[in-house]
């Protein structure tokens, strides 16, 4: 375990390394004059016959309040489609439109190379470090967010 001074220090890093990161992304993306949640739907959605809500909001970790004006602007766009679900007449299916599809299939693979570059000098072992560190602090985060949840409901009993 790190000495508490370190912690404030790795924590500054990672936020800076997760702004730095998506003002990278979004270089890329704003030449498609979409925003980087827009490009994650239109890349979540590549490839399947669409998705509910729900789901496509677990996918791209976009809230709900927020999903919704993505996809409407998308939708104004021509890029996505809501239909109604088959099997569930109260939800919606986004899907994307034939030019959401034509554009996910012109930009998709470009999109990966760009963002790959930035591994150009790692090796496959530190990649596989850099995960595993990430994955142990994610699940170190939801572990004490479950247990602020119990207390929280512990009290709230008494």
């Amino acid at each position: 375990m790190t000495s508490p001074a370190t912690f404030p220090t790795a924590l500054r890093q990672l936020l800076r390394t997760q702004q730095a990161f998506l003002s990278y992304a979004a270089t890329h993306v704003q030449k498609l004059d979409l925003t980087l949640p827009q490009f994650d739907i239109i890349i979540t959605l590549g490839n399947t016959p669409g998705m509910p809500y729900k789901k496509l909001g677990e996918k791209t970790l976009i809230t709900k309040g927020t999903l919704t004006g993505v996809i409407s602007r998308l939708e104004e766009k021509g890029l996505v489609q809501r239909v109604a679900s088959e099997t569930d007449g109260r939800s919606q299916i986004v899907r994307l439109t034939e030019a959401g599809t034509t554009l996910f299939e012109s930009t998709f693979s470009e999109h990966l190379q760009f963002i790959n570059r930035l591994f150009n000098d790692y090796s496959p072992e530190d990649i596989a470090s850099l995960e595993a560190a990430l994955v142990r602090l994610h699940e170190a985060i939801i572990t004490a967010r479950n247990g602020v949840d119990e207390k929280i409901e512990d009290e709230d009993n008494e």
